[in-house]
Parts: C-alpha cells; structure tokens; sequence
C-alpha cells in the first residue's frame, strides 16, 4: 500500500497520484471523491471528464476556469443555444481544449440533458442510479482501477441516450470525482473523511 500513499510536507498521508502540485493536491483534499449532484454541476463534470478523454486530468483542471468562461458556467440552457459560430469561436479559444468533436458533444450532451428534464429526468439521478452498493474498498483488497461494472452500465446508458465521450473509463473517472466511489487509498486522510 505504501506505493499509493505519499507522506508530504504538512504531515498528511495523501494518495500519491496529486504528487507535488499545489493545484492538484487542493483538488484531491478539497474536491476528488466528494459527493456532488445537481444536474447543472453533473454536467459540467460529465463535460469536462469528456475533454479529459485521451489527456491526463491536471490538464483539464490547469484550464477549468477557462472553460467554465467558455461554457457559461456550463448553465445546460445557454450551452445547448450554442451556434456554429460560437463552436468555431471556441475553436480559437486558447483556455479550453479546441477539440471540435468535443466541443460539439458538450452541445449536443447539453440538448440530451434537456430532453431529459422535459421527461422529468434528471441527469444527476441517472448518474446516481449506477452508484455502487459498497463504496469503500477493504484495504487489502485496494487498487485503482479504470472501469468497473458500473462504470461499464452508466456508459451504455448514456451512449444509448446519445451522450458522446462517455466511455467506461471516462465514467469511472466521473464515479471518482463526484463521489459515488472513495477510491482515496488505504492511508490517504481524505478515505476515512469521505467514508
């Protein structure tokens, strides 16, 4: 276990993968693993794992707050009255990744999520819906993974409701950060907090 946990300066054992950037270990105290819902904070979080897809989190997360200028906040009604125009403006928009087919899916996730609330469905719940029973890993039994059965579910689901950069490892990342999973490692302080 001593591989997933890093002792640092201040005292705490924390899980070793924030390494020694100030941004990432403040995301890993303050944010990963905590549980959030809201269907517009669902979707800014669904949006964002989606750039991620491909590329490692401190990326998007060195970039947040350029994205959140981008997408309004990721208020789902603005984002899914998105013109071509503004795609092609976000395209030269040096906070974000300009990645066109990323960006168009943020769009068309945004009228999906939409569609959803006129059905009286709300993305949070959905998501939600493919928490795991137990979400604490017995110590001896710990590793990160990148998918799970879950995982696996929430992304069918989505991708059969028309949600693109959906896939299981992208969802899974969501099911860490948001909380529906503590994959904090055996020692890290924040897994008996989360807990």
């Amino acid at each position: 276990m001593s591989d997933l946990i890093l002792r640092y300066e201040d005292g705490l054992s924390r899980c070793r993968w924030p390494g020694r950037d100030q941004l990432y270990i403040e995301y890993h105290d303050q944010e990963w693993g905590v549980p959030v819902t809201g269907d517009q904070e669902i979707f800014e979080r669904i949006s964002l794992e989606g750039f991620q897809a491909g590329l490692s989190w401190i990326t998007i997360l060195k970039r947040r707050e350029g994205f959140r200028k981008a997408f309004k906040n990721f208020d789902i009604n603005k984002v899914a009255k998105f013109t071509d125009a503004q795609v092609e403006k976000l395209l030269l928009d040096e906070g974000i990744i300009r990645n066109r087919a990323k960006i168009q899916s943020t769009i068309r996730n945004a009228k999906l999520v939409q569609e959803l609330q006129k059905e009286g469905i709300s993305i949070s719940d959905l998501v939600w819906s493919f928490a795991p029973k137990r979400t604490l890993s017995p110590a001896k039994d710990f590793s990160w993974q990148a998918t799970s059965p879950e995982s696996d579910a929430m992304s069918r689901e989505l991708r059969r409701l028309g949600f693109g950069f959906v896939g299981s490892t992208t969802m899974y990342a969501l099911m860490q950060a948001t909380g529906l999973v503590n994959d904090h490692a055996p020692g890290c302080f924040r897994r008996k907090e989360l807990a």
